[in-house]
């Protein structure tokens, strides 16, 4: 079962988001996986949450739009764990990433969240 994506992603931005969290890991702070990522959330520290659109069973990280909602923090989708996991640095997919602190990401983030501020709207 796939996780129900709220709004289409271009592989341009996909390929954004890959980037930042490279950069951020390398220069800022990442956090991996669902529980880490939830805890980012809920302390008000993510800046980005990149979840995985082919988590199994998707029941993972449908919580994490929802408190991304509350806490008015930008999420995106990216289709595959993998590559997300091969972008924050591990050999193994991983279902979230957040970015807590972007270091030498900043601009690359910000960017992001407004190109998914425009595509939401």
């Amino acid at each position: 079962m796939a996780v129900e994506k709220k709004f289409e992603v271009s592989k341009d931005l996909v390929n954004k988001v890959y980037e930042a969290i490279e950069m951020a890991k390398n220069s800022g702070k990442i956090r991996k996986g669902t529980n880490e990522t939830t805890k980012s959330i809920e302390r008000g520290e993510a800046k980005l949450v990149a979840i995985a659109e082919d988590v199994d069973p998707a029941e993972i990280v449908m919580h994490l739009p929802v408190i991304c909602g509350e806490k008015k923090i930008p999420y995106i989708y990216v289709p595959n764990k993998v590559e997300l996991g091969k972008a924050s640095g591990v050999d193994v997919g991983t279902a979230a990433i957040a970015i807590a602190e972007e270091g030498d990401a900043a601009a690359v983030v910000k960017e992001i969240v407004s190109k998914i501020a425009n595509i939401k709207k």
